[in-house]
């Protein structure tokens, strides 16, 4: 017999080894599970493969913060995270240059890697590319355009963004 037995959509338990904290087994409760778990294992597929892994693994967990308490904790924290990585990645005009440069580049190879031209036989790469054609290469031209989009972003929010004090508090007047 299983320690947790089946339970009825909408019935209301106490967590098992958590008193005092209770659940309620619901359609979108598990949707929303599903949807965040699928989310999160692309991310990681992604992050070993070409693709946004970070952004996918963000999308779970902001999904996941529909329902659970504790992924919404975790959402906050890699939102200050990521707003500091992009005030920091736009602070100076290389940064800007390298960053707008290096999601070029993965434009570029995304279209290399559609095109998956013939290439030198070089120890286990070759005569193909790995995952050669339009779906590796339109998920890498995907991710550069994504990275682009946040660039921009980051400009006009940091750099040319008002962030003094007296700015927000008129805008909060309003």
């Amino acid at each position: 017999m299983s320690r947790y037995p089946a339970r009825a959509l909408g019935t209301v338990e106490t967590v098992p080894h958590l008193p005092g904290i209770t659940t309620t087994l619901s359609p979108k409760k598990i949707a929303v599970a599903v949807l965040g778990a699928v989310l999160v294992l692309a991310g990681i597929a992604a992050l070993l493969l070409p693709g946004p892994g970070l952004l996918l693994i963000l999308l779970g967990l902001i999904v996941w913060a529909w329902e659970f308490e504790w992924a919404a904790a975790r959402v906050e924290w890699m939102r200050g995270k990521a707003l500091t990585a992009a005030k920091t990645g736009v602070e100076t005009v290389p940064r800007i240059v390298a960053s707008t440069l290096s999601a070029l580049a993965v434009i570029g190879i995304g279209v290399v890697w559609g095109l998956d031209p013939e290439v030198d036989k070089i120890w286990i790469i070759g005569p193909g590319l790995p995952f050669g054609g339009w779906g590796t290469g339109v998920v890498m031209i995907l991710g550069g355009v994504v990275a682009l989009g946040l660039l921009v972003w980051s400009v006009v929010r940091f750099r040319y963004g008002s962030n003094t004090a007296s700015s927000t508090a008129a805008r909060q007047r309003v």
